[in-house]
Formats: C-alpha cells, structure tokens, sequence
C-alpha cells in the first residue's frame, strides 16, 4: 500500500510543475508525504519555494560552482542514497527531464522503490537533442513504474516502447496547474501582486507602451555559435523595431552571460535584466506581445495565456503545441529568427491565429488526476 511518498525535484521549472502535485497530495492524511530537493538550481529554485510556501523536508544543496554533469550526477546519488534509508518511501515522484530525475530515479531502482514520473513520455528521437534532457527522460520512463503523461501524443511514444498502457495516466502538464494557482492568488490578494509588479518594475518599467518581446535563453546545446547567432538575431530585431522592447532575463550561467552582454549590451531598447521570479516572469509573459525561447515549459505555458512561441530549437519534444499552432520551431538561424519575428510584428492575421490557438496542454487539473491514480491503487491493494 502507497502510504509514504517523497516528491523530489532540484530546478525551479521542476520546483513550479510540482509544487501543485505537493499541495495536492497534502489534503489527504492517508499520505505521509515529504519533499526533498537537490537544489540544482540554488537561487531560482528558492525563489518559487517561497511564492509558494513550501518548505523541504530534505535539502540535498549539491550547487556548486562550475560544477560539471559528472559533479553533479554523483552528488545527488550519494545523498539521496541517504534519504531513501532515513524516510524509506514507498514511492518516489520526479518530474520531466533534469539530471535530478534522472539521478533520483536511478537512487530508488538501487533501493527498489517504485518510482512515478510525472511528465512523462516527451521525446525528440535524438539523445543529444535536447541534451542531457533527451536520455534524461528516457532513463527515468525506462525505470518508473507509473507514467503521467500530458498529451495522447506522449502515450503513444510510452506504448511504443512497451510501456504497459494500465499505469500510464494522460493527466495535462501541471504547469498548466501552476499557472491557474500563482493567477488566482494574485487575482484573491492584492498585496502578494503588488509585491510582484513592485520587484519586477525595478527591473523593467512595463509601463513603458511598447510591444515587449520576451526571450530566455540557456539551454546547452545552443552554447557558442548557437547562442552568437540567436544574440546577433535580436540585436538586427531590435535595431529594425525601434519601437519594440527586447526583455531578456539572463540567466546566470556564465556560458549565456558572456556572449548575451558582449553583443547586447548598449542597444537601448534590449533590456537585459536579472532573472525574474515565478511570479515575476508570468506576469510578464502576461504583457509580451509574443515569447523567443528555448525552453520547455514555456512552450505549454505561454499558449494558456494566448502568446505565440518562437522556439529557438531545431527539434521540440513538444510538437502538439507547433501542432496547435501557437508555436514555431525557429532553430538558431540568424535569419529565420529575424524573419519569423517580423511577421509577428508586421502581420497581424498570422499573430492572431497563433495567439488564439488553442492549449494542448490541459485544464490545470493535471495534480488531481495523479492524486486520484494513486488513491485508487491504494483501494486496490
């Protein structure tokens, strides 16, 4: 019988996609739930913590500067070593496809603890595309005995690979959960929101009238000339739309801040800033006029709030949204970014049927499907 559960993540987008899926299982008595953290990702990772109100019950702290996978990977087996003794779970939830999930996931298969993936499923076909990411899923759905997976689409990859259709559950990604909760309190209490537009105005004035194109920018495949050439595209856009502002939160990771300020830096209406917080960066992505990205999540979250998604990648293991229409694959082309942004900002028709396309990416109820699966197993057994 599933009675303990630990629910371990290290980044902040696993922090914001599992943080519904904790305050869900904590309505229920019959779970004796703990979450437990590597911290991967020290500061962002705190920062959606508190928003939140989540306090972990285990805190790995395996950040280290200039820490490379390898570093990485062996900590978080070692010390999770040491939680999975002390609490004994009977099941482990990780999510997506960090090194994190894929470490925590391996350290329960050595202890022969059952482990649930949520997110599961998304696939590219190409192991070093996005890289770790891509071989990171695929080993946690390999060892998890339970798939929650958030479109049919990611079923049918699971099926395929032989994966026994009874334990995979198609649920919605829980960002979507996150989204709904972080706007409803926001909407509900007028304090936490103007804490949010306080912080964020001292990084960017969004009262400044102009059309705000959001970009982030990290992941490590696009390093060197990929992230020369996605700099140069929005510097050429920038100079080309005077009127439009360039918000580029950097992130801190030293490969994405060298190149980003050598070429950026002193175009008046690009806005470098300091990473945001959750709260933060939705409320921004709320104002862009459209979203250039090589993230993941931002993929599912920017269509629920109607903004179109140029996705600085050349594979997506996300296709229902390109699908959909709210997102573009775009790659690392000078001139294709170039290009597929101007048209968002010359041509209306194709703006407004990207931005009113419809989410794939379900209803926000994606914790409660996962916390009803788990129930019924427990009446089961």
């Amino acid at each position: 019988m599933i009675k303990k559960i630990l629910i371990v993540f290290g980044t902040r987008p696993e922090a914001i996609k599992m943080v519904p899926l904790v305050k869900e299982f904590k309505k229920y008595s019959e779970f004796d739930v703990k979450v437990c953290v590597t911290a991967q990702h020290r500061q962002m990772l705190d920062q959606v913590l508190e928003i939140f109100g989540i306090v972990p019950d285990y805190d790995l702290d395996i950040m280290q500067a200039g820490q490379d996978l390898y570093d990485l990977s062996s900590r978080i087996l070692l010390k999770m070593r040491d939680v999975l003794g002390e609490f004994k779970p009977d099941i482990v939830f990780v999510h997506g496809d960090t090194t994190t999930a894929s470490i925590a996931s391996l350290a329960a298969f050595y202890k022969q603890i059952k482990v649930a993936h949520v997110e599961a499923g998304l696939r590219t076909g190409d192991i070093y595309s996005p890289f770790p990411e891509e071989i990171n899923r695929q080993l946690v759905d390999i060892i998890a005995s339970y798939h929650f997976a958030p479109t049919n689409l990611s079923k049918q990859n699971l099926i395929k690979e032989n994966k026994s259709p009874k334990n995979i559950v198609v649920t919605g990604n829980t960002v979507i959960d996150a989204l709904f909760l972080l706007l409803d309190r926001m909407q509900k209490d007028s304090r936490l929101k103007d804490k949010i537009l306080t912080s964020l105005n001292a990084k960017y004035d969004t009262n400044r009238g102009k059309k705000i194109i959001l970009v982030t920018g990290h992941r490590r495949e696009n390093f060197g000339d990929g992230f020369i050439n996605i700099c140069e595209a929005l510097k050429t856009i920038a100079i080309k739309n005077p009127n439009v502002d360039i918000v580029y939160p950097v992130h801190l990771n030293p490969n994405v801040q060298e190149t980003v300020k050598k070429i950026l830096s002193g175009i008046g209406n690009v806005r470098l800033i300091a990473p945001l917080e959750y709260g933060e960066f939705v409320y921004l992505m709320s104002k862009a006029h459209f979203i250039i990205t090589d993230s993941g999540g931002i993929q599912e979250e920017a269509p629920s709030l109607g903004k179109p998604v140029l996705v600085m990648r050349n594979t997506t293991e996300r296709p229902e949204a390109i699908e959909a229409g709210s997102v573009k694959l775009v790659g690392v082309d000078k001139k294709n970014i170039v290009s597929q942004a101007q048209i968002l900002l010359d041509d209306d028709e194709i703006y407004q049927k990207m931005s009113q396309s419809r989410s794939p990416y379900g209803d926000g109820k994606a914790s409660v499907k996962i916390v009803e699966f788990i129930k019924n197993l427990r009446s089961e057994r």
